[in-house]
């Protein structure tokens, strides 16, 4: 109940911001300019509204003189999201905050689906698992409200849940396919760089895993070098396959794409969201961005810093920035830079390659931190989940060596 309280004050905070602070703003247009639309068709003519809400961008004998009011009608990533509100609309009567609740309480579902993933693993880190998965305050703000990142974040954490049921715990169940598919091809409709980060490393969370089940290092060793290569082969064609039918997430125009965005959001779409910041300049050759990836993963964690603040929400982003990064430190100087230690367990791996993959991808291509605090949020609860359990391996370490010392020598 409080995890579930705090989305639903999160949904109507973010109505009031935009609102009141940007006078407008995705969230606004959504629902002002989008399913309050497709509602009041249904009350005009049922059969246009349901038209609507089950349409994907092409023109339909009806619907004509609802859809031009829609601006997101040909954005098929922005019309789901119009559509998914639309369908809450039609039970809140297009009241803006009942909707929103929805979205929260979407939006929890995921969120809880993700602490039951690891809490059922280690229970004894209940609370900070809690504090990683369900009480991050920017993904509270950014994911709850009648935006795309709530519907993202409820898949992913669906997405995982599933994927531990199915491949960890051996419960494969009808409903808990269905639930991955589903999840995947809403985040495929939604955000589809979100995959490009999320399959590979979920292949990588059940690749590895079960190479670290294998009781023999010996065999470990010899059969290291093919896991490798399945989980490369699989990533490439993962990432080619979600981007087949889009020139934007093609791999050959990953680059390209990074760019053209980067210079968007930074000098035009989201010049008003934020502070502009840039890594360096880039062409369109991967290399060029890979040579930019620190900073990206840089400015994706850990910035703003405090000296870069030019408003509150930048204070707020800023103070949870400088979170992670004493957490971070805290880990490296706690461990004495042993980051051998993300490659002791399957789930930190996983959590951290994903975060480390996505502060990238967002990370080059935002410019403009009013715009990264919302991109980065699906990545938050990943790595700080990465340092939780990282820690937890070292002082487990620790605790078994000084077992050890303490045994009798005969």
């Amino acid at each position: 109940m409080p995890a579930l309280t705090v989305r639903i004050m999160g949904a109507i905070t973010l109505g009031i911001i935009y609102q009141f602070y940007y006078s407008g703003g995705d969230t606004f247009n959504y629902h002002t300019y989008g399913s309050r639309v497709i509602w009041e068709a249904f009350l005009e003519d049922f059969q246009a509204g349901f038209k609507l809400l089950f349409a994907n961008g092409e023109l339909t004998q009806g619907t004509y003189k609802y859809t031009t009011h829609i601006p997101f009608y040909r954005d098929p990533p922005s019309f789901a999201v119009v559509r998914i509100a639309a369908f809450f609309d039609l039970f809140t009567f297009s009241t803006y905050s009942a909707t929103a609740v929805f979205f929260s309480l979407t939006s929890f579902i995921g969120g809880w689906a993700l602490f039951q993933t690891f809490y059922k693993k280690y229970p004894y880190l209940h609370l900070r698992i809690a504090l990683a998965t369900l009480f991050i305050p920017s993904v509270i703000f950014w994911g709850s409200g009648i935006l795309k990142d709530s519907i993202v974040l409820a898949c992913l954490g669906i997405a995982v849940y599933a994927i531990d049921q199915i491949f960890f715990q051996h419960k494969i169940k009808i409903v808990t396919l269905f639930a991955l598919m589903f999840s995947l091809l809403v985040i495929f409709t939604i955000r589809k760089f979100v995959l490009q980060a999320f399959i590979p490393s979920a292949a990588l969370w059940v690749y590895f895993d079960n190479l670290l089940r294998m009781r023999s290092v010996i065999l470990r060793i010899l059969i290291a070098p093919l896991v490798i290569g399945v989980v490369l082969f699989t990533a490439y064609y993962s990432v080619n396959k979600v981007g087949e039918g889009d020139a934007k997430y093609s791999v050959d125009k990953l680059a390209q794409t990074a760019k053209i965005t980067a210079y968007d959001i930074g000098f035009y779409t989201g010049a008003n969201a934020g502070s502009f910041y840039s890594l360096g300049e880039f062409d369109d050759s991967f290399a060029s961005i890979l040579r930019l990836a620190p900073q990206a993963v840089n400015v994706a964690l850990f910035r703003p810093y405090l000296w870069e603040v030019k408003n509150l929400l930048m204070l707020l982003s800023a103070l949870e920035s400088l979170f992670f990064l004493m957490t971070t430190l805290y880990l490296l100087i706690k461990t004495r830079i042993s980051m051998g230690l993300l490659l002791k367990n399957a789930d930190t791996t996983f959590c951290f390659v994903f975060a480390i993959m996505f502060a990238f991808a967002v990370g080059i291509s935002s410019y403009n931190f009013g715009t990264l605090d919302r991109y980065k949020i699906p990545l938050l609860p990943f790595y700080l989940m990465a340092l939780i359990l990282a820690l937890d391996r070292d002082k487990q370490d620790k605790s078994n060596r000084s077992n050890i010392q303490q045994l009798p020598t005969s």
